[in-house]
């Protein structure tokens, strides 16, 4: 084999050979600088929705009224949206006192997930939730968005607080969907240490489910759900809004277009170094064993 495979004992001779290869080495090289031909931009248009969701971590949702806290259930809701919009644009934020991307639009939901898992009881506030500074920056990520659809996992808010979101979402054309957490039993607010929260006359304080918000997103062209155990509450809610959007789409994106050439380069190279290691009888071979045959 080795003998075979010698480049200065075959019929191709040894300058003619190693001229092959350098050359098959420079077309090796032009085609990893990927030559293209240049055919100008193109202007794709984006099927599917592109939506804001986002994730109540107010002190509240360390309530255990769901197990095993009212933020995990929450996150599990979140998970479960993803798994139906899989081919769907989706930013994140999370809000309290102070909302803040956690994530931009991105239809990878896998690294959508493992950003949403990373929010844990350390994330949590314990202020009050802060409805219009989230309602600004839901109207500022969803500028350029049509529709401006933004989907809430929250336990609800206070009727003030609320108000002032539904003027917000009416001025910036957001159409809000609510995926509530909790009971109307209500469980008692938990510290960072886990122990119940009390307020100043010494009584615990008790956090229950604000339903208000499902109003809300009537009135501002959504719809909310209280979310329950299994899938079926947000397969449902992915459908209706699914079916109130589709007729509309992401938009428009410009993509250069461009034809590939490296595989021309790539293919003369391969052919190249093909004939330079192949072992081609020479004419002596065939005639020494063209004799050998004579004397037998």
């Amino acid at each position: 084999v080795l003998k075979r495979l010698s480049a200065s004992d075959e019929s191709v001779p040894l300058k003619v050979r190693n001229m092959m290869m350098f050359l098959a080495i420079f077309l090796m090289i032009t085609a990893l600088a990927r030559p293209v031909i240049e055919k100008g931009e193109k202007v794709v248009e984006m099927k599917g929705l592109s939506l804001l969701a986002g994730l109540d971590i107010s002190g509240s949702m360390r309530s255990t009224d769901l197990y095993p806290s009212r933020l995990e259930f929450a996150k599990k809701k979140m998970f479960e949206l993803f798994e139906e919009m899989p081919s769907d644009e989706i930013s994140i934020l999370a809000f309290a006192h102070s909302p803040f991307i956690l994530a931009p639009f991105s239809a990878d939901k896998q690294t959508l997930k493992m950003m949403v898992e990373g929010v844990d009881d350390s994330y949590i506030s314990m202020g009050s939730t802060d409805f219009s500074g989230l309602g600004m920056l839901a109207g500022d990520v969803l500028q350029e968005q049509k529709p401006k659809i933004l989907v809430l996992f929250t336990d609800g808010g206070d009727e003030e607080a609320i108000a002032g979101f539904a003027d917000i979402l009416e001025e910036r054309g957001i159409d809000l969907y609510t995926v509530l957490i909790g009971t109307t039993k209500g469980a008692p607010v938990l510290t960072a240490e886990g122990k119940p929260y009390t307020l100043e006359d010494g009584t615990i304080a008790i956090t229950q489910r604000n339903d208000a918000l499902l109003a809300l997103a009537e009135k501002s062209g959504g719809e909310g759900i209280v979310a329950s155990h299994g899938k079926k509450d947000i397969s449902e809610l992915v459908q209706r809004i699914r079916s109130s959007y589709q007729d509309r789409q992401q938009g428009e994106t410009r993509i250069e277009e461009r034809v590939e050439l490296f595989y021309y380069p790539l293919g003369a190279a391969l052919l190249l170094l093909l004939i330079a290691f192949s072992s081609l009888p020479g004419k002596r071979a065939r005639r020494s064993a063209h004799s050998v045959q004579r004397e037998k």
